[in-house]
């Protein structure tokens, strides 16, 4: 029995040249300027930034903390300051519509099998959950944010490849491990949500991997059931 859902979206609910080719680019053109013109809403950013750089003991001025925080873009680190300055930053975009989010057309199809089922679907993603609400929130399809429980990231639930997120994510979602189900496109995350007692499901999409490799090559993906779509999993 499925008591909720969890799903991942790069790969999974949504594309991942989206956010590699047109979110990210947008942010990391716009984070120094941004920073600079924000110095209030960033000042969180910037001291977790140095506090990070200090366990590190790396140099903490100000040109210090910026560069960093461009470095972790272009290496594309799932750090919380770089991903709570993206969401921001991202925010302006989705305002004036100079960005929009991205879902597959059966991830829709799936969030209204899982509402007539009556399972509670979350979404978990190293994405703030700020930047979460709103790529569901100004996709193609419109505002899906109604199909939606609830949302964690890796500073409300923790790093995706540790099996105490999960943990944490079925208490918070008040639902038995047994009953709980990841759906992610890589096997290392799945992985650390079967170690926790998950269910779980590995999305191959034909779209994301055209040579048919799954899991990116990473973790146990014999030890997951594989699906194209998200409809499948809903109806599985």
């Amino acid at each position: 029995m499925t008591g909720a859902v969890v799903l991942d979206i790069e790969g999974t609910t949504s594309s991942t040249a989206h956010v590699h080719e047109v979110l990210f680019p947008y942010a990391r053109e716009r984070l120094r300027k941004w920073v600079a013109d924000h110095e209030d809403q960033a000042r969180d950013v910037l001291r977790e930034t140095r506090e990070r750089l200090r366990l590190e003991d790396a140099p903490d001025d100000d040109a210090a903390v910026i560069r960093a925080l461009e470095r972790w873009s272009d290496e594309d680190r799932k750090v919380a300051p770089l991903k709570t300055l993206q969401g921001m930053i991202w925010a302006e975009g989705f305002a004036t519509g100079e960005v929009t989010g991205h879902v597959y057309p059966d991830t829709l199809d799936a969030l209204r099998e899982w509402r007539l089922r009556g399972v509670p679907v979350y979404v978990y993603s190293s994405g703030s959950v700020q930047a979460q609400r709103l790529w569901f929130a100004h996709t193609q399809f419109g505002d899906l944010r109604r199909w939606l429980r609830g949302h964690f990231d890796i500073t409300t639930a923790g790093p995706k490849r540790e099996a105490n997120s999960y943990r944490l994510i079925a208490g918070g979602v008040g639902v038995p491990a047994e009953e709980m189900l990841f759906v992610s496109d890589l096997a290392r995350e799945l992985d650390a949500a079967q170690r926790a007692k998950w269910r779980t499901a590995l999305v191959n999409r034909p779209e994301e991997n055209p040579d048919g490799a799954s899991g990116a090559g990473l973790g146990t993906e014999a030890a997951h059931p594989v699906f194209t779509d998200l409809v499948s999993v809903a109806l599985a």
